[in-house]
């Protein structure tokens, strides 16, 4: 399918610089441009590409002024990133939707399943569960007893919801996934081993929310586990037992958040975030890669970094002595010695 520039700024209000006739069928990055592709430009590091690029489209930013000529037909629109996130849902849209229940996949009677449902090979959808309009279910996905997904909500191949658990709508979860595990919940006994705790809560993910594919959510061991509206996790996480994350917080991989931890709404946490148990997280604190929380943060829009956390700003001024630390060991090496030869003379 190909669209005229014209019809793509149509579409995203944007101004034509250039040729509004040129066509495109497929998108491609800036520095990997080819004729009949749209590509973007909205982080600055990339500006000398866009003298260079072979793509026949480039959306970029209204406040771009180019410093040389620029071959390619430019779009001008208020966030280049964001029109091009348009463009894509749009793309992906266009694509047809898979309906219907396929062959070799379980559904039980006592299962209620919505209009418009995908069901691929392999799932199987348990006793109790409610599966609202348009959601789709591909193969090998297991779906507990009693869980009820929201309408549109799109689970990919093997995701797992055990029992019980609550999905809300338009939410995506990826590969992989596992929502509804036990708690990491096992008390030491007099045997010196260690007796389980039987994990009776469930997981509540609320609407829109995406789950990146290998990440694990547990059920709570008493109550729920929730993930508020429009939270965003990537891929490689885990979420423990009785945890709260606020809505439209993003987490990056490999992050792992303890039992009962509370975590506020517009947080941002980089990838290899650890945060400990029992505390709590204010609203919107961002916090850097490999980040170590170990008490609550209760600023709200604090930015910390390093192992325990700290202040962004006082982290940076640390550093510098932390990169030094060698030097300074050596410098104070060389003043003992010219001490102790100090006091040899005077004595």
């Amino acid at each position: 399918m190909k669209f005229s520039a014209r019809t793509i700024a149509t579409f995203l209000n944007g101004e034509i610089v250039g040729n509004p006739d040129v066509e495109v069928s497929d998108i491609s990055k800036i520095e990997e441009g080819k004729p009949g592709t749209l590509t973007f430009l909205a982080n600055p590091k990339y500006t000398k590409y866009i003298y260079e690029t072979q793509a026949s489209i480039v959306l970029v930013n209204k406040s771009f002024v180019p410093e040389k000529e620029v071959s390619a037909t430019l779009i001008k629109v208020e966030d280049a990133y964001q029109a091009l996130a348009m463009l894509l849902e749009m793309y992906q849209q266009a694509k047809p939707e898979k309906k219907g229940i396929e062959n070799m996949s379980y559904i039980s009677p006592k299962a209620t399943i919505g209009e418009n449902v995908y069901v691929g090979a392999f799932a199987y959808i348990a006793d109790g569960a409610k599966i609202g309009n348009g959601v789709k279910i591909y193969p090998h996905v297991y779906v507990g007893d009693n869980v009820s997904i929201g309408d549109n909500t799109i689970l990919y191949p093997g995701v797992k919801v055990y029992a019980d658990c609550r999905i809300g709508k338009e939410c995506v979860i990826h590969a992989g996934a596992v929502i509804g595990a036990d708690g990491f919940g096992f008390a030491p006994s007099s045997e010196n081993n260690y007796k389980k705790i039987p994990q009776v809560g469930i997981v509540i993910l609320e609407d829109y929310v995406e789950i990146g594919a290998n990440t694990c959510i547990d059920r709570a061991t008493m109550g729920s586990t929730i993930v508020r509206k429009g939270v965003r996790l990537d891929n490689l996480i885990q979420i423990a037992h009785n945890v709260e994350v606020g809505e439209n917080t993003v987490m990056a991989a490999q992050t792992g958040i303890a039992g009962s931890t509370k975590i506020g709404s517009n947080c941002m946490f980089g990838g290899q975030v650890g945060v400990a148990g029992h505390i709590s997280v204010a609203n919107g604190v961002k916090l850097g890669a490999q980040c170590g929380v170990n008490s609550s943060i209760t600023q709200e829009n604090a930015t910390l970094i390093g192992s325990p956390a700290m202040d962004y700003k006082e982290f940076m001024k640390s550093f510098v002595l932390f990169r030094n630390f060698t030097k300074l060991h050596q410098q104070i090496g060389v003043m003992e010695k010219e001490i102790k030869e100090l006091k040899e003379k005077i004595k």
